[in-house]
């Protein structure tokens, strides 16, 4: 799951650590490359966005039993009416799920300059999440009981599955400065197929005419108390197998869709 780069008496960590490994279907997830055209669907005046789009591709790749890869780059063009700057996120993580234990890397450009470095690793020992960070400053942090991003998704799709509709986890993405989870809320729609007014299902290749849950998640501050608005929504359509396409990324000021492009699969290797 990757954003711009969820409260439960159990926490998501906890279920999955009382499931057997291969009750998660790890094995079901496609390695693959997506590409989404980023355009600007809505901005307030407070945003100071006259005008922006973009491109992002998310390349996800690995197996069950060596880990999880993600390459994630997120280029936006900016026009704020008086200049135009061009932003570029890239981040690259590594999610082990047998070892509870996750690194990452984020570098954060404003044209062509870089603005933010952060990197750093991350374990859950059941406890809690003990992160390590090594730029740009290094320093250890402790948080409470959280999920990676892939332990997340296997978690989505295990629910939507049963006919779940909603459940909250904390979550821990690297994300930001690094040093922080964040409480999400998802909502799960009823699986449905593509409708013939549905073009995005069009780039989606073998999985245009495949059914999809549709998908909210909204993420917030690990301290919010009460009724307080979401830092981010995320709304998007999703495969059995972790593609996603339809995307909305809602930033409170301003809202962003992803449209997808191109979609490519890769060989899933084997486990050894």
């Amino acid at each position: 799951m990757f954003r711009s780069t969820f409260v439960p008496a159990v926490s998501a960590a906890a279920i999955l650590a009382a499931m057997p490994f291969s009750s998660v279907s790890a094995a079901g997830l496609a390695p693959h490359r997506a590409v989404y055209d980023l355009q600007l669907k809505d901005a307030s005046e407070r945003s100071g966005i006259a005008g922006m789009y973009g491109r992002m591709v998310y390349e996800f790749n690995g197996n069950a039993c060596e880990g999880y890869t993600v390459s994630f780059r997120f280029v936006t063009q900016i026009n704020t009416g008086e200049e135009t700057r061009l932003t570029d996120q890239q981040t690259t993580t590594y999610e082990d799920l047998k070892n509870r234990s996750f690194r990452f890397l984020t570098r954060s450009f404003t044209d062509d300059k870089l603005d933010k470095e952060v990197r750093g690793n991350a374990r859950d020992d059941k406890n809690g999440v003990n992160v390590e960070l090594t730029a740009p400053d290094t320093r250890a942090v402790e948080l409470g009981e959280s999920v990676f991003p892939t332990q997340h998704m296997l978690e989505l799709i295990e629910r939507a599955k049963k006919g779940e509709r909603f459940f909250e986890a904390r979550i821990f993405d690297g994300s930001d400065s690094g040093d922080k989870a964040l409480m999400t809320t998802t909502i799960l729609g009823k699986k449905e197929m593509p409708g013939s007014d549905d073009p995005d299902a069009a780039k989606a290749g073998t999985f245009a005419k495949q059914a999809f849950w549709p998908v909210t998640i909204a993420y917030y501050n690990d301290d919010t108390k009460g009724d307080a608005l979401p830092i981010y929504r995320m709304s998007f359509k999703l495969y059995e197998n972790g593609i996603t396409r339809d995307l909305t990324m809602d930033y409170g000021d301003f809202v962003l869709t992803g449209k997808l492009a191109n979609l490519e699969l890769f060989q899933a290797a084997d486990c050894k």
